[in-house]
């Protein structure tokens, strides 16, 4: 189906609720699904954020540009509180994650009059392991732009067209990925390697993830962004940001940035 005709669609699929809210975290779908659900909806979509040691806070403070931008009414939920079943970060950590996070969600859009909650899935999203995908089913949630069949490339490229400060933002995951399973989540670890992803962010990386295994930090960039770690300056200011944030080793993941790479034990096992 070409573009336009995906774009139509959605527009469609949106209208077809009279108000709604959208599960908003200030990455590149949920972005543009705000933008969309202005123009189907009006005054009438609202946009939710979950404001958690799981987000850090260039992602709140990009939420809340995105949301100036597309003109969303925009709430906060304040939740300084990580829930035991996800703190204990077992295999299906996010389906735990996403069944609290997304009942919170739907609790604040009845508050605003929204009985309708939208998540930013797309196509690709079914192509990796998401445990949380079976909370969002169970809880009725809508994922408009898997409705219309839009993937990532799509979305970038529709976002682009309008405009979105996000068409080209890197991808994006909550904090809690960066810790393999089994391994205890606590503010503490999410706050250093927020504090590492920072770093590499103000040395001018782009995409990147540090994971956290224990006390070794496994830095990962872009495949295309490699050459220029191994700078001895860069190496040097690396390590010593790094281990000040309390890691005592810092290492290099050779292969680079690949999404979801803490998902392999999943897909091996």
């Amino acid at each position: 189906m070409p573009l336009d005709e995906k774009y139509s669609a959605l527009i469609r699929f949106i209208s077809g609720v009279k108000s709604a809210a959208v599960a908003f975290s200030g990455g590149v779908d949920s972005s543009f699904l705000c933008l969309a659900a202005v123009e189907a909806l009006g005054k009438n979509a609202v946009a939710v954020t979950v404001v958690s040691p799981m987000l850090p806070q260039s992602e709140i403070d990009c939420a809340k540009r995105v949301a100036a931008f597309t003109g969303i009414k925009h709430i906060l939920i304040n939740e300084e509180h990580i829930d035991e079943e996800v703190a204990a970060n077992p295999r299906d950590r996010c389906y735990y994650c996403k069944k609290i996070e997304f009942g919170r969600i739907m609790e604040a859009a009845r508050e605003h009059g929204a009985f309708v909650v939208f998540d930013g899935s797309n196509m690709d999203d079914l192509n990796d392991y998401r445990p949380g995908m079976r909370a969002l089913a169970e809880l009725k949630i809508c994922s408009p732009l898997r409705e219309a069949g839009l993937n990532k490339a799509e979305i970038r490229e529709l976002s682009k067209r309008f405009n979105l400060p996000t068409w080209n933002k890197p991808s994006f995951a909550c904090l809690a990925s960066r810790i393999p399973y089994g391994e205890r989540i606590d503010s503490k670890k999410l706050s250093r390697v927020e504090k590492a992803e920072d770093f590499l962010r103000s040395e001018g990386f782009v995409q990147f993830r540090v994971r956290s295994h224990g006390d070794i930090a496994r830095i990962e960039v872009a495949r295309n962004e490699r050459n220029r770690f191994f700078d001895e300056d860069v190496l040097d200011r690396a390590s010593k940001a790094i281990k000040s944030l309390g890691f005592l080793y810092a290492a290099f993941e050779l292969e680079g940035y690949v999404m979801g790479s803490l998902n392999r034990e999943q897909k091996n096992s």
